[in-house]
């Protein structure tokens, strides 16, 4: 969407409502007239976006699948969400992260917080079983979001360094990421118990 676009490259307030209409081929009452606006539109992509997450997200939530298979799942979810689906999406939020949310109603921000509460839940339940080591959720959750945030708004920045013989070629690897991140924070959280065991009972 032309408006995804341009909400990444520059941020909300560097995008005038004309702009998104030159960039889409309408006329600026055009998007006026199904959006209600600037603002409208700009709500109705984190919307939709964060919408299409939650939804399934939720349902991995509710799962009496194994803790980790759901988390990996999840990760991968929400980068497919950040790649093939809207593919500008993670540089506009990281965008407005940094702008404080600030253009992000109630409605809006209880979406990212539903994605949280799936973590939580998930975390949690791989905790009381036994599989996870205690950890913060919120901080799990952080970490996972926080990480494929970062790696997707930077896609077109590693692409340009990769170009210039700067960085090595899999740094723009999506699947590789993808597969990294799920093993870190997999392996991280597993609890440790057969192996702290064997390390008792070895030593000089």
């Amino acid at each position: 969407m032309a408006g995804t676009r341009l909400f990444a490259e520059q941020g909300y307030d560097g995008v005038p409502l004309s702009a998104i209409a030159d960039t889409a081929g309408v006329n600026k009452a055009m998007v006026s007239y199904h959006f209600g606006g600037k603002r409208e539109l700009y709500l109705a992509i984190v919307t939709a976006t964060f919408a299409d997450i939650v939804g399934r997200a939720e349902k991995l939530a509710v799962s009496d699948r194994p803790a980790a298979e759901l988390l990996q799942e999840l990760i991968a979810l929400v980068a497919e969400t950040a790649t093939r689906r809207n593919a500008h999406f993670p540089a506009m939020m990281l965008r407005e992260v940094l702008a404080g949310g600030k253009h992000l109603g109630a409605d809006t921000i209880a979406y990212p917080l539903r994605v949280a509460d799936v973590v939580r839940r998930i975390v949690e339940r791989g905790v009381r079983d036994g599989s996870f080591r205690p950890v913060d959720p919120l901080l799990t959750h952080l970490s996972l979001v926080g990480s494929i945030l970062f790696f997707f708004a930077t896609t077109d920045l590693r692409k340009r360094l990769v170009a210039e013989g700067r960085l090595r070629a899999n740094a723009s690897d999506q699947a590789g990421y993808v597969k990294h991140l799920q093993d870190l924070l997999i392996d991280g959280l597993v609890a440790r118990r057969e192996r702290s065991g064997q390390g008792e009972g070895t030593g000089s």
